[in-house]
């Protein structure tokens, strides 16, 4: 589930599955697809901030989903990447607590990325038989740099708030308490500007890189479905089910 509310121009909407860390199933992408889309059509709305319920901002991909087929979805994960990618008007994120795989890599779609002092993001794609998502692999090296996203997508480790604010990967760390009341004043100050001067400007940041954006998303997600099933993601995901640590002895000695 996702609200939405709408106040003097900023439309935030929240990640609302706080029982599952707001962990994102096909129909959550489903979801925030159709309200990005929502807030493009908008002309009451200037700028969005996305934000989780609860104490997460979003714990990745929901590991307990049967995916659906996706000719059954509208949008699919590819498709509200590329949403996300157009979206033409200013977009904050509020990271509010952990983020976790798409909890972390939406941190390179967004045009601001505020996080809570005990926020902390991690990408766990390796860990998991998997590879990066959501165009990072393009958009963290532009924002950390190359050996800081390579270190950052390739580990699985945590960072914590000023880890990222320092890398790069959050613009700025505010206080627990509070801290959605400071991000709200952020979008509004931008929301009290001429909505046409911050399209103008978007469209001039993003001119060179949206094409490589998207590319970046389609390459990853060819690799994802290449390694989604194979022997190293069966056995993280079995792992993760059996809450015990993956074993990847035997899978390492046949490459």
């Amino acid at each position: 589930m996702i609200r939405a509310e709408l106040k003097d121009g900023v439309r935030l909407l929240t990640l609302d599955r706080p029982e599952v860390l707001n962990a994102f199933n096909s129909a959550q992408f489903e979801r925030l697809a159709a309200a990005m889309l929502e807030a493009q059509q908008d002309p009451a709305t200037s700028v969005v901030v996305i934000t989780g319920a609860g104490r997460a901002f979003s714990a990745g991909a929901d590991l307990a989903e049967d995916r659906p087929p996706p000719e059954e979805l509208e949008f699919g994960f590819q498709g509200c990447i590329d949403i996300l990618i157009d979206f033409p008007k200013p977009l904050l994120l509020a990271v509010n607590g952990l983020g976790v795989g798409i909890g972390a890599t939406l941190c390179g779609l967004a045009d601001m990325v505020f996080m809570a002092e005990s926020a902390r993001l991690r990408a766990p794609f390796s860990a998991l038989g998997l590879t990066a998502e959501a165009s990072s692999t393009y958009t963290f090296p532009r924002l950390m740099g190359s050996q800081a996203a390579a270190r950052f997508l390739l580990n699985a480790q945590w960072l914590d708030a000023e880890q990222c604010r320092a890398s790069g990967l959050a613009l700025e760390v505010f206080a627990d308490e509070g801290f959605l009341q400071r991000v709200l004043a952020e979008a509004a100050n931008l929301a009290s500007l001429p909505l046409v001067s911050l399209l103008a400007t978007k469209a001039l940041l993003l001119a060179d890189h949206r094409d490589a954006m998207k590319t970046a998303n389609r390459s990853e997600n060819e690799a994802l479905l290449r390694l989604r099933g194979a022997p190293a993601n069966v056995e993280a995901v079995t792992a993760f089910r059996e809450k015990r640590e993956p074993d990847f002895t035997a899978i390492q000695s046949k490459h």
